[in-house]
């Protein structure tokens, strides 16, 4: 028989908590703990082969009396410190840390520590150098008096005079003084403003996807009202209507490879289209709930879906098969990107996570958990290797391949369903209050906010962004809305730097991580 637990009260609980956690970071907050002396030696032996592992191999001088040494003694006098102590010291610890100051670190003959040097100091031993060395230090470097003392840092830094410099016997070896670049902010790169110049209507519910067709002609769209509409792109008119979802439709993309047009709805089906004879050709089976999202591979024929029933779906387009299901996230999976490149699949969920996936192993490469609410969109950037997810607290952008994160973009306080990003580095989020921010792609500079008006007839509250996508050209920006209709924007011709100047206002603590 398994022993009955003891039960205790919820008081008793949380102050064995409070006492555990005091034990834990006592000696962070409250008085120094006593410690053990040999266990404490051995942790500040690590910490000077962790600080100063890099130089500690570097031996100065053991020669003595010989000519390299006096001359080091001699240079050392000239500049007013005392001279090397001891006969024959084994190193000269050269680090830009401060050296550990604290309880049970003993200073032996083999340390050195200085002060830094003064304007003076430094001239003069530039002096006494030989004439070999002289001219192999300003072939190496032309760093002035105030460039040493800017590279060898603040008063609070105790740092050795020849700091990155070591002397050898014969002085036949020199390293160069390097200067540590301070952090710098980008300035944004100017975008003129986008405009609406054409709203399309047509269908009777919500307009939940886009897709625009390889050869740039048509785009098409996917609604609530259960069809699918194919548009002319230079003239906005109606040019064909799918029927055959018998509930919203909310993916829709267009294969480059074949002609085939493929969508998915809340009613489970995954349908495959051919354009040739406008009618379906295929179905693809598995899913257990609504179909949120797919995606076509660019360069293999395979199609990704993702759906309320917290997986992705790998199809093989020709025989229907479920290559993989890729299963990891908690809740529904929203949104679904492929790329020709590893990681070939990426994936954002209501439960706050984005999944990087390996396509051959179908198992999960990276998760990346920096969001703090659901993730309903992701875009790849089309030039760099790299790609953006959309959240109601932060757009962050990430560095393939490992999802290391670059930035947030910060002020976009709305649930973002869409993001969509150009060649230029303008990246759009589309909002469900019907808000449209544009950024600019490598600072994170927001230029410019559009809320563009609700189709006359329409509730202010039907103003969502559910799509938005740049056509081939990238001239175009189409958004699809929840007032039933479908905006086209497209940069303003008039606008100048002049008229629309950029208003940037960098954060002081915002530093980019690359």
């Amino acid at each position: 028989m398994s022993e009955e637990v003891q039960k205790h009260s919820v008081h008793t609980l949380v102050f064995r908590s409070l006492k555990r956690t005091h034990d834990m970071f006592v000696s962070d907050h409250a008085k120094p703990v006593s410690l053990d002396e040999q266990s404490h030696k051995v942790k500040m032996a690590a910490k000077l082969r962790a600080e100063y592992g890099a130089v500690l191999h570097m031996p100065v001088l053991k020669e003595g009396k010989d000519k390299a040494s006096s001359l080091a003694s001699e240079q050392y006098g000239q500049l007013g410190y005392p001279a090397l102590p001891g006969s024959d010291p084994e190193y000269l610890i050269t680090g830009t840390h401060p050296y550990p100051s604290g309880p049970g670190v003993a200073l032996t003959a083999s340390t050195q520590l200085q002060k830094m040097p003064s304007e003076g100091a430094v001239q003069s031993l530039a002096m006494v150098l030989p004439p070999s060395q002289s001219r192999q230090q300003a072939s190496r470097t032309a760093a002035s008096v105030a460039d040493i003392h800017r590279h060898a840092g603040s008063a609070e830094r105790s740092q050795p005079p020849l700091h990155g410099l070591s002397l050898e016997a014969g002085g036949t070896k020199n390293s160069s003084l390097t200067m540590r670049k301070a952090p710098t902010m980008p300035k944004p790169q100017w975008h003129p403003p986008w405009k609406l110049y054409r709203v399309i209507s047509g269908h009777l519910g919500w307009v939940r996807s886009i897709a625009v067709e390889p050869g740039n002609q048509w785009f098409v769209t996917g609604s609530a009202d259960r069809t699918i509409k194919i548009w002319d792109l230079a003239s906005g008119k109606l040019k064909l209507s799918l029927t055959g979802h018998i509930s919203t439709v909310r993916g829709v993309a267009v294969s480059s490879r074949s002609p085939y047009l493929f969508s998915c709805g809340e009613d489970k089906q995954v349908k495959c289209w051919d354009l040739e004879y406008n009618k379906v050709i295929r179905h693809y089976h598995g899913h257990l709930s609504a179909v949120y999202g797919l995606d076509l591979h660019p360069t293999i024929d395979v199609l990704v879906t993702c759906s309320r029933d917290s997986t992705a779906r790998v199809w093989d387009i020709r025989s229907k098969a479920n290559v993989h299901t890729l299963s990891g996230h908690t809740n529904t999976v929203a949104t679904v990107k492929c790329q020709a490149m590893e990681p070939q699949i990426i994936t954002g969920s209501h439960d706050t996570t984005v999944r990087l996936w390996d396509l051959i192993a179908g198992k999960t490469r990276a998760t990346l958990t920096n969001h703090k609410k659901s993730v309903r969109a992701v875009v790849l950037h089309p030039r760099q290797y790299t790609f953006g997810t959309g959240s109601p607290d932060n757009i962050k952008q990430w560095k393939f391949p490992d999802g290391s994160f670059i930035q947030n973009l910060s002020g976009h306080n709305a649930i973002i369903n869409t993001l969509a990003v150009n060649s230029d580095g303008v990246l759009v989020s589309g909002a469900d209050n019907g808000t449209i921010h544009m950024w600019d792609w490598r600072t994170g500079y927001n230029f410019q906010r559009i809320h563009a008006a609700v189709q006359p007839g329409s509730l202010d509250s039907e103003s969502g962004i559910f799509a938005c996508m740049f056509d081939h050209s990238e001239s175009r920006l189409i958004t699809a809305e929840a007032d039933k209709t479908i905006k086209v924007y497209r940069e303003d011709d008039t606008a100048t730097e002049e008229s629309h100047p950029v208003n940037w206002k960098p954060e002081i603590m915002k530093r980019k991580r690359y």
